[in-house]
C-alpha cells in the first residue's frame, strides 16, 4: 500500500508537473503572440516599454487630411529616438525601401499589400545611423514616400525641440500672416491720410473759378 501510494503520488506529481509545463509553454506562446499583435496594432504600448529610459520621441502623420503623404516627409533624428507613426486616413502602410547595414526596421506588419486604417499606430526606435527610405505600397506611384535620417546630434538646427519647431514651414506660416496683417494696416493708414488731404486741400484755385 505504501509503495502504491508513493507510486500514485509520483505519477500524480509527474502529471501535474507535465500539465504545469504545458500550461507555461502554452501561456508563453500566447503571450508572445499577443505581444506581436500589440506591436502591429498599437506600437505605442510596445514602444513605451522599450523606451522606458526616457528617450526622445517624434511623430509622423500617415495620410494627414486624406492626403497621400507622410508628414513630415523628411525627418532627422538622433540615435535612440522612437518615431511614432499615426494613421489619419485609410488604406496606408509602411514598406521599408532601404536602410543602413545592421538596421532591422521592417515597417508595418504583414505583406506589402496589407494596409491599415485611421487610428492605427506603428512605432520603431532607430538606433543605427544612416538614412531610412520608406513608402506606402498602394500609393507609391502617387509619390507617397518619405525618409528618416539618423545622425549624432539629430536635427542640429535645434537644441532638442520637437520636430514641429524645427520645420521652417510651421514657423513661416505665422510670420507670413503677421507681415500680411501689418502691410494691410499700413495700406489702410496711407489711404486714410491720402483721402484726408484730398478732401481738405484737393480743390485748386483753378477749380473754384467759372468761365
Amino acid at each position: 500500500m505504501a509503495a502504491t501510494g508513493v507510486a500514485g503520488g509520483g505519477a500524480a506529481g509527474a502529471t501535474a508537473a507535465a500539465a504545469q509545463e504545458t500550461t507555461t509553454t502554452s501561456s508563453g506562446n500566447t503571450t508572445a503572440s499577443e505581444n506581436e499583435t500589440t506591436t502591429a496594432a498599437n506600437a505605442t504600448t510596445t514602444s513605451g516599454g522599450s523606451s522606458g529610459g526616457g528617450g526622445p520621441t517624434e511623430e509622423v502623420i500617415v495620410g494627414p487630411g486624406g492626403s497621400l503623404v507622410y508628414e513630415p516627409a523628411d525627418l532627422t533624428i538622433a540615435p535612440g529616438t522612437t518615431v511614432n507613426f499615426v494613421w489619419e486616413s485609410d488604406n496606408h502602410n509602411i514598406v521599408v525601401n532601404s536602410q543602413p547595414d545592421g538596421a532591422g526596421w521592417e515597417g508595418t506588419a504583414g505583406s506589402e499589400t496589407k494596409t491599415y486604417n485611421t487610428g492605427h499606430e506603428h512605432s520603431h526606435t532607430f538606433e543605427t545611423t544612416g538614412t531610412y527610405e520608406y513608402y506606402c505600397q498602394p500609393h507609391r506611384t502617387a509619390g507617397m514616400k518619405a525618409s528618416i535620417t539618423v545622425q549624432e546630434g539629430g536635427a542640429q538646427s535645434s537644441g532638442g525641440g520637437g520636430h514641429a519647431e524645427e520645420d521652417p514651414k510651421h514657423m513661416g506660416v505665422p510670420i507670413q500672416a503677421h507681415f500680411v496683417g501689418l502691410g494691410a494696416l499700413l495700406m489702410m493708414a496711407v489711404s486714410l491720410v491720402y483721402t484726408f488731404f484730398i478732401l481738405k486741400y484737393g480743390e485748386s484755385p483753378h477749380a473754384s473759378g467759372g468761365n
